[in-house]
Order: C-alpha cells, then structure tokens, then sequence
C-alpha cells in the first residue's frame, strides 16, 4: 500500500519544516505549497489524501483556499484540515463554515501530532463516504 499523500499549505518555513518532519516520520508522502493560492493550485494537480491549512496566508488565505478547494468537484472530497494558530472562541467555526473537516491548534503538540493526523484523516474519509 503506498503513503498516504498530506498536501502542507504553510507560509511559515520553521512551521512546514516541522509538520514536514513529523509527518515523514509517521509515513506520509509529504507535499508543500506556499500559500492558499498555491495550495489551490497542488491540490488540483495532485489530489492529495490530505490537506493540512494554515489559515493565514499572503496571497489567498486559509479560508478562502478550503472554499475553493470545496465547491470544485475534483477536489470537494479531500480532507482539509485547519492547522492555524487562530484560537479565539469562533475561529473553530470559521473554519469549519469555511469547509475544514477539522481543526489542529498550534502550537502542535508534537508527542501526538501524527496519531491525531491519522484519526482526523480517518474520521474525515469515514464522513466523506458516499
């Protein structure tokens, strides 16, 4: 069985590095964009497994990129999930609303960061079945 694809669409290179890290560590096939514009763009061309957001960006942000992401047929059902440092009480929601199948904080907590990957992935692919 090959990895699972994870598209990391990050503009912070120290946060990429270290989500990149921890998912090749875990067994993912790890691809990057920039920027949500890009982010766009690598999904299209890739169809990844998985799409983890940053969801504040240059060019096009999070929330804009997972609407994108989510009202074009080919892309519709990839996982997306938030990986921003937005906290505040309705961020969550914001996301969601926006088309995100979940939701990680950062700062990660890197002791579980890859088993939740796995169950957010799982649960996200779970709900997605026709």
């Amino acid at each position: 069985m090959s990895k699972p694809r994870v598209l990391i669409v990050e503009d912070n290179v120290d946060n990429f590095e270290l989500v990149r890290f921890l998912l090749e560590r875990a067994g993912y096939q790890v691809l990057s964009a920039a920027n949500g514009l890009e982010g766009v763009d690598e999904a299209k061309r890739e169809l990844p497994d998985l799409i983890l957001m940053d969801l504040s960006m240059p060019e096009m942000d999070g929330w804009m990129a997972t609407t994108q992401l989510k009202s074009d047929d080919e892309t519709r059902r990839i996982p997306v999930l938030a990986l921003t440092a937005h906290t505040l009480p309705g961020d969550r929601k914001r996301a969601i609303d926006a088309g995100c199948d979940g939701y990680i904080s950062k700062p990660i907590k890197v002791a579980s960061f890859d088993k939740l990957v796995a169950t957010l992935l799982r649960q996200a692919r779970a709900n997605l079945q026709p």
